[in-house]
């Protein structure tokens, strides 16, 4: 509990646990909607927090951050990510695809069983990102569909996917997009904007409430965690044991099972070839 204690009060807001308590004052993420699209919003509406779409039980289910809709109902998706993940089997980095799956599954919640195509609200899926993903220096990268045989003919879905790079170097954004980026990266306190984020979080670090709410959360993970490895560790023993080529000190040297556990699974294996 020590470490975990430790854990919360060294926090920052690239925590997405952080992240999503700040963004939840609508003060604050009205703001840099506002700036960073350059856009004036009367209001947003929240959706559930860190919301879990999942159409389909055979579906990958995916946590959103943030969800809100302004006054003229569009709908924006704000995530931070920090690190830029690769597919160990395939070497493929995952984010786009990852914002191209955001994106179905919001459409999907959004569009109620027989309404219209049409009546699909405006979207934007907004990735606040610490690293540079395409490597050209931009402060952000705004992506919509376009026809290749054509660039200036755009497909009017009203879906756009922002790439933000907090380690950007040119392009044109507001001295509070940009004093955001320098809090996100250094922890740098330099515009109003930034000092209410800092005392945002200050103040949440004092709510015993959020205190044991993360201490909640990291608990959960950690079961969640240890029981994928346990779930894991018992499909690879049965692989083995299916096999018939491996011994039983070979199985518990690999799967770190116990012999009780592993002659378990072979009774439980035999039972269910027999049935």
């Amino acid at each position: 509990m020590q470490n975990l204690a430790t854990k919360f009060d060294n926090l920052t807001i690239q925590s997405d646990f952080i992240f999503k308590k700040v963004m939840s004052r609508k003060r604050i993420c009205m703001h840099l909607l506002e700036e960073l699209l350059q856009i004036k919003i009367a209001d947003i509406n929240y959706f559930e927090a860190e919301k879990s779409l999942d159409p389909d039980y055979a579906s990958r289910g995916i946590r959103l951050d943030i969800i809100v809709a302004d006054d003229k109902n569009t709908h924006y998706n704000l995530e931070m990510q920090v690190n830029n993940i690769k597919n160990p089997d395939t070497k493929h980095y995952v984010l786009p695809k990852r914002t191209r799956y955001y994106q179905a599954l919001m459409d999907i919640d959004l569009l109620q069983k027989g309404q219209e195509y049409d009546l699909l609200p405006p979207t934007f899926v907004i990735f606040i990102c610490v690293f540079d993903f395409f490597a050209k220096g931009n402060y952000f990268y705004t992506f919509k569909k376009r026809c290749l045989e054509d660039m200036e003919l755009e497909l009017p879905d009203e879906a756009t996917t922002m790439i933000l790079n907090t380690k950007g170097s040119h392009g044109n954004i507001s001295k509070d997009i940009k004093s955001f980026y320098d809090y996100v990266n250094n922890h740098i306190v330099n515009s109003d904007f930034t000092k209410q984020i800092d005392d945002e979080i200050s103040y949440l670090k004092l709510d015993t409430k959020v205190r044991r709410e993360f201490m909640l959360l990291e608990a959960r993970l950690l079961d969640e965690r240890r029981e994928g490895r346990a779930d894991e560790k018992v499909s690879i023993a049965k692989l083995m044991l299916a096999k018939g080529c491996y011994s039983l000190q070979e199985i518990i040297e690999l799967t770190g099972l116990s012999i009780d556990d592993i002659e378990k699974l072979k009774n439980d294996m035999h039972v269910a070839k027999q049935a």
